[in-house]
This record gives structure tokens, sequence and C-alpha cells, in this order.
């Protein structure tokens, strides 16, 4: 356990930026998660980052209350594929290429990346888990769908130790399918949002697992060890309607 401790730990100090160090999506605005370029400040960064101070509807919320409903399964058609992984300094993110999609009450998104984040950015009842998982997806008329899903602590997961194992070198590449990292039950948290990070943008269909996946400590402490925190408060959830299975 010490030996492959240190192995990801190394893997991923290669590939180590500071966490306000590069701008994400194409904004030119440096942000991060603490000091002047903080959460708190998003929204004074950039008039492209305004909907974070000014947003009705911003993600993540406290999942506490719920109508209960049939929601339309989420149908994801994941396949393997060698999928790039970059440290974009603000968190560990998968780029999916054409390895899938997600159908979901007759719509499709396909996905375009995944990336992590510690503690969870959604609370559920309260209190958030060690980890959140978001698959990103966007569909033909520009709708982004988001997919979160809860990371645990428990058994190794070998998805994770691929995708650590990739930040070796600038460029690194995992041989994985999106759907080594689902839970086996798909119910799930409907509600509309924001992206989590800037600008915010809103309109985001979420879509926030159940349950719950594993990962192990060793694989928690690693990803630490690069970002302690990289997760942003939960936004008052306003008059917005949160349905469940």
């Amino acid at each position: 356990m010490i030996r492959r401790t240190a192995l990801i730990l190394t893997a991923l100090s290669v590939l180590s930026i500071p966490v306000a160090a590069m701008a994400e999506g194409g904004h030119g605005k440096h942000w991060g998660y603490s000091g002047a370029e903080g959460f708190q400040h998003w929204g004074d960064l950039s008039a492209e980052f305004h909907a974070c101070k000014d947003g009705m509807a911003q993600s993540p919320i406290d999942i506490r209350e719920y109508n209960a409903t049939d929601l339309p399964a989420l149908q994801p058609s994941y396949h393997k594929a060698n999928l790039e992984v970059i440290n974009n300094g603000h968190t560990i993110q998968v780029n999916a290429g054409d390895s899938g999609s997600l159908s979901v009450d007759g719509k499709t998104y396909k996905l375009l990346q995944f990336h992590f984040h510690t503690p969870s950015e959604h609370y559920i009842d309260g209190a958030p888990y060690p980890m959140e998982l978001h698959f990103v997806h966007k569909s033909a008329d520009g709708t982004l769908g988001v997919v979160g899903v809860m990371m645990q602590l428990g058994a190794h997961n070998k998805a994770i130790d691929t995708i650590w194992r990739a930040t070796q070198a600038s460029g690194g590449r995992a041989s994985i399918s999106a759907a080594d990292l689902l839970p086996s039950n798909l119910d799930y948290y409907k509600y509309v949002g924001s992206l989590t990070t800037p600008p915010c943008s809103e309109g985001v269909q979420w879509h926030v697992a159940k349950n719950a996946v594993e990962i192990s400590a060793v694989q928690l402490h690693a990803f630490q060890a690069l970002f302690s925190v990289n997760a942003r408060p939960v936004q008052p959830q306003n008059s917005r309607k949160i349905k469940g299975d």
C-alpha cells in the first residue's frame, strides 16, 4: 500500500500547477478557490463572470427535500477509448473525444469531458461527500447536461488508478470507458442550475446520482495533494424545484 501511494503521488506531482495559474474554458481571467481570485470574488473578476454573483439559479446546491416523481431514465452510451487526461490548473480533467453520449427524456447529449472536485460540491441532507465527479455533456442545441456522481471512501477504484497514472506526462492518456465510473443504479435528483466554475452560466440541466461510487483513501489523498479544496460552496436554491426518483 505504501508503494502504491508513492507511485500515485509521484505521478500526480509531475503536472502539479497552482490552482489559480490557468484560465479555463477559454476565458481570459484567472480564477481560483481562495484569496483574491477565490469564489467569493468570481463575479467581480470579469464582466463575463457576472452570473457568479448575480445569477439566481446557481450550482451547486444542498439537496435536502425534493418532489418525488418518475423521472425519465438516464441512458448513458459510453465506450472504452484512449482518452486525454490533463491537469488544467483547477482539476484533473478527462477529455472524452467521441467516446459516448447520454440520452434522457428523448434528448441526446454528447459527452465532452469529466472532472473531479473535493470535497463534493453538491451536499446531500446538509453534508458533503469526500469527492464528486462531473460528467459534462452538450446537446445539438447547445444545452449543457451534467451528471454528478458522489464518491465515497471504500474500495480501490481501478478506473481512477488509470486516470491518476495518466498524469505522469503532458498529453497523458487513459484507456477507459466513462461507464466504469458510474454507479450501477442511476436513480437521480434533477434540477436546473449552472456551471460551478466561471463563467457560472445558467440553464444547465443537472442530474445528481443518488448512489455513490467508491474511491480509496489513498486515491483521494493523492488528488488532494494537488487540490486540497476545489469545490464551490453551495448556493441558494431560491424558488427552484428539485425532482427525484
